[in-house]
């Protein structure tokens, strides 16, 4: 079975991070929410609340499909001040798993990790110096796929950023399926 996680940091924006947990979950996969606070208590930058499936100091990422990170800030600044974070990514990166980024977190989580480096990718306007400083080709398009990462421009692209994580990892047919289940 292939283990997802998506890392939850106070001010990750709502869309982006719970979106693709919707989505993947309606495609069977199997998808955990991480929080990186001492509890699994998470605050989006809209003030709402999220309990998390589990806590980051309990996780074992060695064996993940993919890790995802959701935008929103200061929640992607968060992610990148965690040490945790910032191993389980690097670690994810030379294994050669899949990586999802979206919003500011390609800028400021994957760029900064030296993760895109050579590769193309996306972000939210205004952070696409980050990501030409960590080496990466910015593409000005919604989601861009570059070998195994995945990375998204803002909230308006969630819904296309998880049918492609869907894509990538359980088929084309079973994206199609959860976007005409959506009415999509």
């Amino acid at each position: 079975m292939e283990k997802i996680y998506l890392f939850l940091a106070d001010g990750f924006e709502d869309i982006e991070a719970l979106t693709p947990v919707d989505f993947l979950r309606r495609a069977g996969l199997d998808i955990s929410t991480v929080s990186i606070n001492p509890t699994l208590e998470v605050r989006s930058s809209h003030g709402v609340t999220v309990k998390a499936d589990c806590l980051l100091a309990d996780v074992d990422t060695s064996n993940a499909t993919m890790l995802i990170a959701p935008g929103g800030m200061p929640g992607a600044q968060n992610l990148y001040e965690s040490p945790g974070v910032c191993k389980a990514f690097k670690e994810q990166a030379e294994r050669g798993g899949y990586i999802a980024a979206i919003c500011a977190a390609p800028a400021v989580l994957l760029s900064q990790l030296g993760i895109l480096e050579g590769k193309h990718a996306t972000c939210y306007p205004g952070f696409e110096q980050k990501l030409i400083e960590g080496g990466a080709s910015h593409v000005a398009e919604r989601v861009v796929t570059d070998g195994k990462i995945i990375t998204a421009n803002g909230p308006s692209s969630a819904i296309p950023f998880a049918l492609q994580l869907i894509s990538v990892i359980a088929g084309e047919a079973s994206a199609q399926t959860v976007a005409e289940g959506i009415l999509l």
